[in-house]
């Protein structure tokens, strides 16, 4: 399961671009990769785990500005193609799952 995080934040105000860099710096230390610069994604193991990273993510919303997030299992993440200067780019590979014992 993938969870995607969509945002357009105002960044008129020097207050504004803070609170967009902090937005983006938590997302970034909770565990999102920067997907475009205002898309992230995170990979996680189930619907359970990914409502966790929700919750987080609803938590931490600046005041003003428009976020969505987007949940899609991995075949759904698979069949993205990625357009760049008119060639398909291979996505990237599922990060490997770890076990603890």
């Amino acid at each position: 399961m993938w969870v995607f995080c969509f945002f357009d934040l105002p960044v008129i105000t020097s207050k504004q671009r803070k609170q967009a860099t902090n937005f983006r710096e938590y997302l970034k230390e909770i565990g999102f990769d920067m997907y475009q610069y205002s898309v992230y994604q995170r990979f996680c193991k189930n619907r359970e785990f990914a409502g966790t990273y929700i919750r987080k993510v609803e938590r931490a919303l600046p005041p003003n500005g428009h976020v969505s997030i987007m949940q899609v299992t991995d075949k759904q993440y698979g069949m993205i193609k990625n357009l760049v200067s008119r060639r398909v780019k291979p996505m990237m590979p599922e990060p490997p799952q770890l076990d603890f014992f």
